[in-house]
């Protein structure tokens, strides 16, 4: 008897407040990049009624004028009408900025801490996850989530849906059986709306110009809808909800998949292995599945504050290994850089590239920037994992033909 489970993910749109807040806080950190790639930047931000307060440690040569990029990102968001109740043009913009405390700035810079090379920004654990039923690698349901509140941006900024404002959520269920996806269970949609239009516009609207676009193939009779529950949304960003920076860690990541250590990406420089070490973990899993060592894979990292090496490394493959996990780790050790230096070198951390990784996921992305996403790895581990030999072709669940749906378009 095949085994069936529902697995749940969810997105938000770049108008929600969290978002609004992780996007400033990169866009900052890019702002330092472009004239001080050797930044030191922890920015976090807070959206309310009529305000962002932006906070945080910066230690850089240059100066940024953080009114003009909040007010340039809310401006290109989308929140240019006084009537959305959040404006760039009249919001306050408040800013508390101190420099970084030298008692972690020895401990990252290097030949000043006690062990010289340099170190991870703070101690901590960060995750990497990887699975192959999807050609990004990536769990199915965040895939479509993502589609879908991308989409919503998509068909408010062009005007095919006049209606739309810029806040919205999305959540996908998918059915899975024997640990495949199989078909979509309920899709659920939150539309930012203006007062004038009706609900049964609102439904008809979303599931004609953007759940079919991208669901459409997944979905079958039975799949439920739920479009606007309440019944209405026409209050939405910043008055209605506080936004924070780092408050959508596992929409970020894999949406729920795998383990999470706790610590977000935005307004982080990759000193922050908080962030670089995420990164680093997601190209070590990635390699690891798209090199046929493993169809589902999780890697751990862990860290000490001033230290360079990882204290630990683990790998966990849910029993899908090819060769033991143990040997897995130690390909991991010798094929891929782990100290904070080499991880930001080898990936190409300190540019101008953050903004865009806070909405719609830092993984899973065909952007030629997220070096994080290349499979350049897979012929080292293959032939050093002597399976190179061996085909083992990579498997992702595609419905059944005249089923198919989007799920493997890159965005």
């Amino acid at each position: 008897m095949a085994e069936k489970h529902l697995f749940t993910s969810e997105s938000v749109t770049e108008g929600h407040p969290d978002k609004i807040c992780d996007q400033v806080s990169d866009a900052i950190l890019d702002e330092i990049f472009r004239k001080d790639p050797d930044g030191r930047v922890a920015v976090e931000c807070l959206a309310t009624t009529g305000m962002m307060l932006v906070a945080g440690e910066v230690t850089t040569t240059c100066y940024v004028d953080v009114q003009n990029v909040v007010r340039e990102v809310l401006k290109d968001i989308g929140y240019d009408k006084p009537e959305y109740g959040f404006c760039y043009k009249d919001i306050g913009v408040i800013t508390s900025i101190h420099e970084q405390s030298p008692d972690i700035s020895i401990g990252v810079s290097e030949g000043q801490g006690a062990f010289q090379e340099q170190g991870a920004g703070d101690q901590g654990l960060m995750f990497g996850f990887a699975t192959n039923e999807t050609p990004e690698f990536m769990p199915l349901p965040i895939v479509l989530a993502h589609k879908l509140t991308k989409k919503l941006a998509e068909v408010r900024k062009n005007g095919t849906l006049q209606w739309l404002r810029p806040d919205g959520k999305s959540q996908v269920t998918v059915e899975y059986e024997n640990g495949k996806p199989k078909r979509i269970d309920s899709v659920v949609i939150s539309a930012h709306h203006d007062e004038k239009v009706g609900r049964q516009q609102i439904e008809e609207d979303i599931k004609r110009e953007v759940i079919s676009p991208i669901c459409m193939n997944w979905v079958d009779s039975s799949t439920k809808y739920y479009i606007n529950a309440t019944g209405s949304f026409t209050m939405g960003g910043p008055p209605a909800d506080t936004g924070l920076t780092g408050r959508k860690i596992i929409v970020d990541t894999y949406g729920g998949h795998g383990s999470h250590g706790g610590g977000c990406f935005s307004g982080k420089d990759p000193s922050k292995v908080d962030r670089s070490a995420s990164y680093m973990a997601r190209y070590i899993a990635k390699n690891i599945v798209a090199a046929n060592l493993a169809d589902k894979c999780e890697v751990q990292l862990a860290y000490c504050i001033g230290v360079a090496d990882p204290v630990s490394v683990l790998v966990n493959t849910y029993g899908t290994n090819r060769i033991p996990e143990e040997k897995i780790v130690g390909l991991i050790r010798k094929h891929f850089p782990l100290k904070p230096k080499q991880i930001i070198e080898h990936l190409r951390l300190r540019r101008p590239i953050y903004r865009k990784t806070a909405t719609y996921g830092h993984f899973g992305r065909d952007d030629p920037d997220f070096t994080w996403e290349q499979t350049d790895k897979v012929s080292e581990l293959k032939k050093n994992a002597e399976v190179g030999k061996v085909n083992i072709p990579i498997k992702y669940e595609t419905p059944p033909e005249g089923n198919r749906g989007e799920s493997g378009v890159h965005f």
